[in-house]
Order: structure tokens, then C-alpha cells, then sequence
């Protein structure tokens, strides 16, 4: 019987797990061994190789792509011997790896899950969803990755579970913080924020840039010192309080201090939007019973240290912080997939959970408001769907167009992280109209309906109610312009 899998795809590091056939959620090793897969790919000799030999490549070779997580969703596009690649074709090859791995380990798989930040914009959720399809995945759903941490944790406690708590995700790439209301396996998100470009591959730069100024007052010269020697000596200043480095004859001393004290404005992000979140949520934080863990960056002494100050508490750790936000996407996977595929015995041990997202930002429109001060009309974002509204979800306003004769109507959605209405200050992630007919008079009523699905897709109509006239929109992968996979076919991926 195939099995149900869920894939972490991470900025650094990457993993999957499947349902055994005990019911429980576990890692599948990798071509090489080991549970997690480096997020890097090295492009030359007409093929692909993804993982660790590519890591140590990174900074030493032009044809590496790594830490395209952070660009999905974006135009930007990767330059590699006389190639373009976006971040998704990038990661539709990191993906078709994971696959043949999992293949190579356990056999036939099914249904599967991608974790996301919950910060991600729909953009990039969508680019996610490309690139699982043109790696040949078959994904139904998505999930933001504190969510599936969250879920394993509660899954593992049993029936232990009562009450608030969070999930500290702070993973290569992205920080996200959510919180959640557990009720045994009842997984309520209660919500979610995060910030796109802040974990561990800032560190490493800043750990970087302090050796290569050392290095340069000693000798006048540049130091040939590549971010992956900075992330292992990073990790290595989280088990003592000082380092040599030795580049060439020179050795460099970095001490924890210092390097705590060059990445302190980037923990102060982490502890304000922590504190932000326990307000947004309506909670003070003694109603936080424990704080979970997740992402390879939490094991830093200075990111525990902060997250007690901020919860008052010490985290829990309890399973291997690189591996639970793929162990949880498993247990999605199978809740959320086709329960006939699965035996009595997963069907027993997965009947208890029950999840609840919400949305993480605001979708609107914009359109023309009456200034009562100015006494004149001007745009502004009117929010129809607002950040943790519970999903699936469907919100319908109406609107009246503004003069006589008016032939088409503006059609913009627009997406936020708070209930922004200055159109100046918020990204529209479509742009269309709705045609009119000739000859209509004023105040002419036309109603915007928006959805939020459980896998976390906008749909939107706008519908001229006189004529039934409509403008449909589905935000997800089919309407994606990604999704030719023959970049990636030529591949041979190992």
C-alpha cells in the first residue's frame, strides 16, 4: 500500500517522513544515510546533485544553487552555466531527490504534504505547489510548518495536551511564531507571524563577516572563509565558549560574546514579534503552558536564552528539532488524505487528531471611500477576509459602482499582514476587471466573494448581480505560469 509522506522543504536542510505501518510518523533516510538532506544543488556535468556534496561546494563553485526558499514566489532566477533557473525549478529538483530517496527506502508512495512558513505570501505557497507537481509529487494539501510541528508534539502527548502554548519555528531560512490551542490532538491555530529572512543563514553571514574582519586587520587581505565553514563553526559555538579559526598560517579567535553580541539586533526581531504575537492572540503569557521547539537554529544557547526571557519558561525540545515539522507533515498528510488507503492500524492511531488553521494575513480590495474630512472620494483597501479567520472560509461584501455610464470595474485583491487600508502599503496579487454593460446607471451593486480553502488557495469572484456577469479567480497552481517541468526532466538527478 502506498505510503502517505510529508516533506519539510527547508532554506539549509530538508526532510521526509512517512506512516510506518505501526501508525506512527517516521524519518526516511537519504541516499547517504542520514535524516536530513542539505538544500543545495549542484548543477554541472549534465546533471543535478543534490545534498551534502553541493553544501560544501556552496561559495567554492558557481554552479551551486542554495537558499532558493527565499526567493519562491519571486522573479528572481539563478544564472548557472548559461541557464536561468527559478527558485521553483530549484525546488522541484530538491523535491524529485526527496522522492527517489523516499522510493529507494519504503517503496511506493502516495499522498503527500510540503510544509510552508506560515509568513509565506500566496505567491510563494503557490510556487510551492509547482514545484511539488513538476517533481512529481502528488499533493493535496500544504501546511505551515509550526502547525505540522505543533501536531507531532501533540500527537506524541498523547492526550497530555491542554490549553495554549507555542511553537518557536527559527529554521535556516525563516522565523515563525504561532500560537495554538491543544486539546489533546485537537490542534487549534489560534495565530501566526513570522519574518521571511531571518534564521540561520543570517548568522552565519554575520559569523562570516566578523572572521573575514579579523582576518583582514591581521593581514590586509581578504579571507577566503565560505558561509558553509561558518555554519559549522557556528555550531561549534554553541557547544563552547570560543573558536579558532585557521585560515592559511592565520588563526582568528571568535568567543560566543562577541558573536552573540553582532547577531543581537537580529534575536531582538524574534522577541518582539514573539510578544506581539502573545498580545495579537489575546493571551498573556503565564497562559502558555509549554513552548515547542522547531528548527535546527533553536539548539543556539542565545535563542534559548531569549525564548525564556520572552516566555518565562524553558522550551521543550522533546524530538530532534530538524525532524518535527516533517514528522508532523506525515500525520497531516494521513488526516487530511484518503483514509481507505490506510490500514486499521494507522487508521486507529491517526482517528484522534483534528486540525484548525486560520489565515496569517488579510486579503482585501481596494476601492473608492467617501472622505468625510476632505469631502471627496479616494481609494482605500476595504479587508474582506481578515488575518486568523479560521479555514476553510468565505466572505461576501457588495459594492456599487460609482457613475453613470460606468463600463468596467477594477478588480484587485490585495494581501496583508494587518488591516492596512492605505493602497500604498499593501501587495495586490491580482489585478483584473470586470466589463459592464453600456448604458448603467449609478450605484449599481456589485458583490466580491472571497474563499480561503483548507489548502490554503484564494479563490475570489467579482459578480455584477444585475446581469450575473462574473470575473472568476483561483489563485492556486492551475492558474500558475510555472508549471512546464521540462527544465527539470532533463535532469539526472542524484
Amino acid at each position: 500500500m502506498a505510503a502517505f509522506i510529508g516533506i519539510d522543504l527547508g532554506t539549509t536542510y530538508s526532510a521526509v517522513s512517512y506512516i510506518d505501518e505501526t501508525g506512527r510518523s517516521t524519518i526516511v533516510h537519504n541516499s547517504d544515510g542520514i535524516n536530513i538532506t542539505p538544500s543545495c544543488i549542484d548543477f554541472s556535468e549534465g546533471k543535478a546533485e543534490v545534498g551534502e556534496w553541493a553544501r560544501k561546494q556552496l561559495g567554492l563553485s558557481d554552479t551551486i544553487a542554495a537558499r532558493f526558499k527565499r526567493d519562491m514566489g519571486t522573479s528572481k532566477t539563478y544564472d548557472i552555466l548559461d541557464e536561468n533557473y527559478s527558485p521553483t525549478d530549484c525546488s522541484a529538483i530538491l523535491l524529485k531527490k526527496i522522492l527517489q530517496d523516499t522510493k529507494d527506502q519504503i517503496g511506493e508512495v502516495g499522498e503527500a504534504v510540503v510544509t510552508i512558513p506560515a509568513n509565506f505570501a500566496n505567491e510563494a505557497r503557490v510556487a510551492t505547489q509547482v514545484a511539488a507537481k513538476q517533481a512529481g509529487l502528488e499533493v493535496k494539501y500544504i501546511v505551515n510548518e509550526p502547525t505540522a510541528a505543533a501536531l507531532y508534539y501533540a500527537f506524541e502527548g498523547g492526550n497530555d495536551l491542554h490549553g495554549y502554548y507555542a511553537v518557536y519555528d527559527l529554521g535556516g531560512g525563516t522565523f515563525d511564531v504561532s500560537i495554538l490551542k491543544v486539546d489533546g490532538q485537537d490542534v487549534e491555530v489560534v495565530t501566526s507571524n513570522g519574518i521571511s529572512r531571518l534564521g540561520g543563514d543570517d548568522f552565519d553571514i554575520v559569523l562570516q563577516k566578523i572572521v573575514q574582519k579579523k582576518y583582514n586587520e591581521k593581514t590586509g587581505e581578504e579571507a577566503n572563509y565560505t558561509k558553509t565553514l561558518a555554519e559549522e563553526d557556528k555550531k561549534s559555538l554553541s557547544k563552547r565558549n570560543k573558536m579558532l579559526v585557521t585560515i592559511g598560517q592565520t588563526n582568528i579567535t571568535v568567543t560566543r560574546e562577541e558573536f552573540e553580541q553582532e547577531i543581537s539586533s537580529l534575536i531582538a526581531q524574534t522577541e518582539m514579534l514573539c510578544e506581539s504575537t502573545i498580545d495579537e492572540a489575546g493571551i498573556s503569557q503565564s497562559d502558555i503552558q509549554e513552548v515547542f521547539l522547531a528548527g535546527g537554529s533553536t539548539r543556539m544557547p542565545v535563542v534559548l536564552e531569549s525564548i525564556k526571557r520572552v516566555f518565562n519558561k524553558e522550551p521543550t525540545s522533546s524530538v530532534n528539532v530538524d525532524e518535527v515539522v516533517a514528522l508532523g507533515a506525515s500525520l497531516y498528510a494521513a488526516y487530511k488524505g484518503d483514509h481507505s488507503k490506510l490500514t486499521p492500524v494507522q487508521k486507529a492511531s491517526i482517528q484522534k487528531i483534528k486540525v484548525s488553521e486560520s489565515t496569517s494575513v488579510c486579503f482585501g480590495t481596494i476601492a473608492m471611500h467617501y472622505d468625510e474630512n476632505r469631502k471627496e472620494q479616494h481609494e482605500a483597501v476595504t479587508i474582506i477576509i481578515n488575518k486568523n479567520k479560521k479555514i476553510p472560509c468565505s466572505v461576501t461584501e457588495s459594492f456599487y459602482t460609482i457613475y453613470e455610464g460606468q463600463e468596467t470595474v477594477d478588480c484587485r485583491i490585495t494581501e496583508s499582514v494587518s488591516a492596512e487600508t492605505d493602497p500604498r502599503f499593501v501587495k495586490i496579487i491580482w489585478d483584473g476587471e470586470l466589463t459592464l454593460p453600456a448604458g448603467r446607471a449609478a450605484n449599481q451593486e456589485v458583490k466580491i466573494t472571497y474563499s480561503f480553502d483548507d489548502n490554503q488557495t484564494m479563490h475570489a469572484s467579482f459578480v455584477d448581480v444585475a446581469t450575473g456577469k462574473d470575473t472568476q479567480i483561483s489563485l492556486s497552481v492551475i492558474t500558475s505560469s510555472e508549471e512546464d517541468s521540462s527544465k527539470i526532466d532533463k535532469f539526472r538527478v542524484e
